[in-house]
């Protein structure tokens, strides 16, 4: 098992219980596909005042014949979803403590360079990260990351956004 599977039950595991009703939700970032070997998986992000919600919802094969994006249909039932209810939704879903977060990273897309998410964080003194690519129908999150950087629940973060100037 990868060390970032690992990880991830962990983290997951430990954050079932945390559920309560005062979380809010400060951003949803959405349509994001991570790149593996052979597939693309298909990302979306919940992030509240208390943790990051990693949302599996769906996976293409890379070759150009059998490549799409099958995350809509779980895009819609996150929509309305409490984080809790998110992670049961795959197994892949996982969660990460506010606290264990160091940085959430948006690089702005351009006419030939798609937007990249990369988010980092600590687990069991040893870093881990996500790289995350804008899907063709994702919208500009430039507002959205921007508006984490003024939230005190992410004041520990380093949330960056570069946007780009021009066509590359």
């Amino acid at each position: 098992m990868s060390r970032v599977a690992q990880s991830n039950e962990t983290m997951t595991d430990n954050l079932d219980s945390s559920d309560t009703p005062d979380e809010s939700l400060l951003a949803h970032l959405t349509g994001w596909f991570r790149q593996r070997p052979t597939s693309m998986e298909y990302w979306e992000l919940l992030v509240t005042d208390e943790r990051l919600v990693w949302c599996f919802v769906g996976e293409s094969f890379k070759s150009m014949l059998l490549r799409a994006d099958t995350g809509e249909r779980r895009r819609q039932e996150i929509e309305n979803a409490t984080p809790q209810r998110v992670l049961t939704l795959s197994e892949r879903n996982f969660a990460v403590p506010l606290a264990a977060v160091e940085s959430i990273r948006l690089r702005d897309g351009s006419l030939f360079r798609r937007a990249a998410l990369t988010v980092e964080w600590e687990t069991d003194d040893e870093s881990d990260s996500f790289e995350l690519h804008a899907t063709k129908s994702a919208d500009s999150q430039v507002g959205d990351v921007e508006a984490l950087q003024n939230e005190s629940a992410l004041s520990h973060v380093a949330v960056e956004v570069e946007t780009s100037n021009g066509l590359f």
